[in-house]
């Protein structure tokens, strides 16, 4: 599947419940905390990027990686890995299209995780 083609749910529940050892309670506390702060992620990668600060792309990139992770949300670890690895190699030359491929997956992400 295209990382530009969104899927109906990102939410991967089994996954999630997985995650937090069948703790429907913990789930919904995990997601509370995704939700209050990868906004500021985002807003973190996109000042990187602006600033071409490639080791910080990559640094955010991770951390935002296994957030989403925790939810089974491929599309986002998809997503993020790339700015990941765009970080690492020090060429930021395709983050405008990683980093839309990434709000798009955390938009559907972010609406599966307030439905919890």
């Amino acid at each position: 599947m295209p990382m530009n083609t969104p899927r109906t749910a990102s939410l991967d529940r089994e996954v999630a419940m997985a995650r937090v050892g069948g703790d429907a309670e913990l789930l919904k506390e995990i997601a509370v905390l995704f939700l209050d702060n990868y906004e500021i992620w985002l807003k973190e990668l996109r000042e990187a990027g602006a600033k071409g600060d490639a080791a910080a792309v990559q640094r955010t990139a991770h951390g935002l990686k296994g957030s989403v992770a925790n939810f089974g949300a491929s599309d986002a670890v998809a997503a993020a890995l790339q700015l990941e690895n765009l970080g690492r190699d020090g060429d930021l030359t395709g983050m405008p299209e990683s980093l839309a491929a990434l709000e798009a997956a955390l938009e559907t992400l972010r609406g599966d995780l307030e439905s919890l």
